[in-house]
């Protein structure tokens, strides 16, 4: 994790083993969040395959109590500040609920899973 998993109770997934017309391109997007996230409150974790191969790149928001999120369809060429205004934004919501309008148009369009926060499921 980057440095500041440490403070952070919000981590986001990347997904490195993404790949696209044969070559890698989740390794690269957590690259491109590692150098700007650098400094921010966003913990960040790569992840050997969140499931989601045929909408590379994935990436997935948790948080402890909160609704965890996983969205496809992100490029390190043209997502990462939507990918950071996301994390920000599920940051702030108590819930990890980010209502749809205020989600950037990749996370409105991309998720490809909400999951409940875990103790909910055993209630």
């Amino acid at each position: 994790m980057t440095p500041n998993s440490e403070t952070s109770s919000v981590t986001l997934l990347v997904c490195v083993t993404c790949k696209s017309d044969g070559g890698p391109v989740g390794a690269a997007l957590y690259d491109a969040l590692a150098a700007r996230l650098a400094g921010e409150t966003i913990a960040l974790k790569p992840v050997e395959c969140l499931s989601v191969c045929k909408r590379p790149c994935t990436v997935a928001l948790a948080a402890p109590g909160k609704w965890t999120y996983v969205v496809g369809d992100l490029s390190r060429d043209v997502h990462v500040e939507d990918i950071v205004a996301a994390a920000r934004r599920y940051a702030e919501a108590p819930d990890g609920l980010v209502p749809w309008r205020e989600r950037p148009l990749p996370f409105r369009k991309g998720v490809v899973s909400r999951t409940p926060p875990i103790p909910a499921l055993y209630r």
